[in-house]
């Protein structure tokens, strides 16, 4: 069955890869927002960041395998995280700025940083003489072998396994540590932790390095799985943010969940409806996360992590006997 770009498995294979690096972003919007109540907007460039730092040390730079520099690309944008909060949101948080301030203020450092690789594409090309406003490294992954007569990629693969460790270390993480038992308290009642001697401070640090981090990550996969330009995360904020939102901005692992409805129905959906109505109907892609979260605002404002399951499931159970 061909539906644009291909057979379904071919679709479904880059919709994994891009499912993955949505869910590490939108579980590193969770994080911040959980934790310091700031929707961060620089989540596009801390994104875009990773994008391009996997393509400079591989394709420019060093060489050898994609794979090498996805560590530097989380540590890259979690120090991305870490200026942010130091210089702008900290400030803003000790004043007692509002939500929407704080956003904004995030918004300007996006702005900065979305300058900064302009800055950094153009070096490359008129040092390196490489092309910088289109970056294709989607034919340079590594294929373990054939479905059919189409490439078995292996950011199919390490994109689900990163998001399952991810999970599992925060989980322990948040479960098995006085790191995570202080990091709780935090995020429920900040005043409670002060008085107890957390050093909330800690805990803010870590929770924008992580974020950073997490979405340079989700933008090193994504460049394994999408072409992409210094506008890149823009074009995946959107994504990003209805991934964050649908799986409850209160919940690392509903972010992760998150990122994976909205991934695959992205691109599963708009092959669909290319097959129907033909393939100029994908630069309407963009409106699915949005149609999707909407959805969610209205049914379920908590997301998916806020939706009592085991009542479901019981209720379910019920009535099967």
């Amino acid at each position: 069955m061909q539906i644009l770009a291909g057979p379904i498995v071919q679709i479904l294979m880059t919709a994994i890869g891009f499912s993955g690096g949505l869910a590490l972003a939108a579980a590193g919007i969770t994080l911040i927002y959980m934790t310091t109540g700031t929707f961060n907007f620089a989540h596009a460039s801390m994104t875009a960041w990773g994008f391009y730092i996997v393509f400079s040390l591989y394709k420019v730079l060093l060489g050898g395998n994609p794979y090498l520099y996805f560590p530097v690309a989380f540590i890259f944008s979690g120090i991305l995280g870490v200026i942010t909060y130091l210089v702008v949101n900290r400030w803003l948080l000790k004043r007692g700025a509002d939500m929407v301030t704080l956003m904004m203020s995030t918004l300007g450092v996006d702005l900065a940083f979305f300058a900064f690789i302009n800055i950094f594409a153009d070096y490359l090309t008129a040092t390196y003489k490489v092309n910088t406003r289109l970056i294709v490294l989607t034919t340079e992954d590594i294929i373990l072998g054939k479905i059919g007569t189409f490439p078995f990629k292996a950011i199919t693969v390490i994109s689900v396994a990163i998001v399952v460790g991810m999970a599992l270390f925060f989980y322990l993480l948040l479960n098995r540590t006085k790191f995570g038992i202080a990091f709780r308290i935090t995020v429920e009642n900040p005043s409670l932790a002060s008085i107890l001697g957390i050093n909330t401070e800690t805990i803010y640090l870590f929770a924008w390095f992580m974020g950073g981090a997490m979405a340079g990550l989700g933008g090193a996969i994504l460049s394994l799985v999408i072409s992409g330009t210094p506008t890149v995360g823009n074009t995946v904020i959107v994504p990003e943010f209805a991934a964050s939102i649908v799986g409850g901005l209160y919940s690392i692992y509903g972010g992760l969940v998150g990122g994976f409805l909205i991934g695959l129905s992205q691109k599963l959906i708009i092959n669909w409806l290319g097959s129907v109505l033909g393939g100029n109907i994908v630069v309407y892609e963009p409106i699915i996360p949005l149609l999707i979260m909407a959805a969610t605002l209205l049914l379920y404002p908590e997301g998916l992590a806020g939706i009592d399951w085991r009542r479901i499931f019981s209720r379910s159970k019920s009535s099967r006997r």
